[in-house]
């Protein structure tokens, strides 16, 4: 079977999906701590409804998604901004 990606962020492939599953991990939370999915730069946007879609197609039910967590601390306006010229001088 070829190498299926279903997080391309952290490089979690179907097989480690249904692996999780065949160990027990029946919750999408529980999914997401055995393999990581989710948890790169996107924070589940891109994958989560594909495991959402193995899960609810192993178990028969529907899945509902992660939740997601904000920040410890939160990051100041200011260095996301672009720095005035005025500033540089």
């Amino acid at each position: 079977m070829p190498k299926v990606i279903v997080c391309r962020c952290e490089d979690v492939t179907l097989r480690d999906v249904q692996h999780a599953i065949e160990k027990g991990n029946c919750d999408i939370e529980e999914i997401k701590r055995y393999t990581g999915f989710g948890t790169g730069p996107c924070q589940g946007k891109e994958c989560v409804w594909a495991v959402a879609r193995i899960l609810a197609e192993k178990t028969g039910e529907d899945v509902p998604p992660f939740t997601s967590r904000p920040p410890i601390v939160a990051t100041a306006m200011k260095y996301f901004a672009r720095p005035d010229e005025s500033d540089e001088k």
